[in-house]
């Protein structure tokens, strides 16, 4: 069972050891980990306060994702402007 309440995009760099995350559905929430497990970990306490932190500044809150997906995918370049 996925214990997020959004879903979650992980990115693998060319590090071995570093992935970038974040949440399409939660607007400002990001993160980095060393593995997959260290950013699911990280993720499902961020989240938690990222939204207690949303609620004490009276900012809008996103309704949780009734069907989180978690996509593991490589990091994407950035387009050069």
């Amino acid at each position: 069972m996925i214990e997020l309440s959004y879903s979650l995009i992980i990115e693998a760099t060319k590090e071995p050891d570093f992935f970038g995350f974040y949440s399409p559905d939660l607007p400002g929430f990001t993160g980095i980990g060393h593995s997959i497990e260290d950013c699911l970990y990280k993720a499902k306490w961020g989240m938690r306060e990222h939204v207690s932190l949303l609620k004490e500044q009276g900012l809008p809150i996103p309704p949780p994702n009734p069907d989180p997906k978690i996509t593991i995918q490589n990091e994407r370049e950035l387009a050069a402007a």
